[in-house]
């Protein structure tokens, strides 16, 4: 899939782990755990925008865009 998911990248900078996170978002840490490995085909704009608020980061930052990737 063309997009890459970089929150691993981003809980490391924020020193946070991943059930913390979705602890603080309210999402199942398996959920959060499937967007982590790249393999969500989705994802609500309105657990973006949690993701993003509790990490204080932008969408760019978590998710990028690699043309030809597969």
């Amino acid at each position: 899939m063309p997009i890459i998911v970089n929150l691993d990248v981003m809980l490391a900078k924020r020193k946070m782990r991943l059930n913390e996170l979705a602890e603080r978002i309210g999402i199942t840490t398996a959920n959060l755990s499937i967007l982590k490995t790249g393999k969500a085909k989705a994802i609500r704009f309105s657990t973006l925008e949690l993701i993003c608020d509790v990490l204080e980061c932008q969408p760019g930052d978590i998710m990028e865009y690699a043309k030809g990737e597969e």
